[in-house]
C-alpha cells in the first residue's frame, strides 16, 4: 500500500515529500486513485460547485480530465505546521481545438 498523504507534517523533508506524492498522484490523471487519496466524506469545492465524496470526486475528475487533455500539475511546498500544509501549484493543459491554458495558484 503506498505511504498516506496526510499529517502529522513533521519537517521540511517529509512535508516535500507528501507535496510530490501527491503531485505525482495528480500527474496519473486517475480519477480512483486521486479520489482514494482522500477521506470517503471529504469535501471539494471548484469554482462554484460543491460536491463531498469519494464518488462525486470521481465523477468530477473525469469531467475535468475529459476536457483539460494533456493535464500536467507542478506542485511546490510553501510552508507547514503540525497538521496544515500550503503548497503552490500551477498546470497547464489543451481543450480539444488545441488551445493551450495554465493556471496558477
Amino acid at each position: 500500500m503506498p505511504e498516506v498523504i496526510a499529517p502529522p507534517f513533521t519537517d521540511p523533508e517529509v512535508a516535500a515529500r507528501k507535496v510530490q506524492m501527491a503531485e505525482d498522484l495528480w500527474n496519473t490523471r486517475d480519477p480512483e486513485r486521486v479520489a482514494a487519496a482522500y477521506t470517503e466524506d471529504s469535501q471539494w469545492r471548484n469554482r462554484t460547485e460543491f460536491f463531498q465524496g469519494r464518488t462525486a470526486i470521481v465523477e468530477f475528475l473525469w469531467r475535468k480530465w475529459n476536457k483539460e487533455l494533456s493535464y500536467k500539475l507542478k506542485k511546490e511546498l510553501w510552508g507547514f505546521r503540525n497538521n496544515r500544509m500550503a503548497v503552490k501549484f500551477q498546470y497547464e493543459w489543451h481543450d480539444d481545438s488545441g488551445q493551450w491554458f495554465r493556471s496558477y495558484g
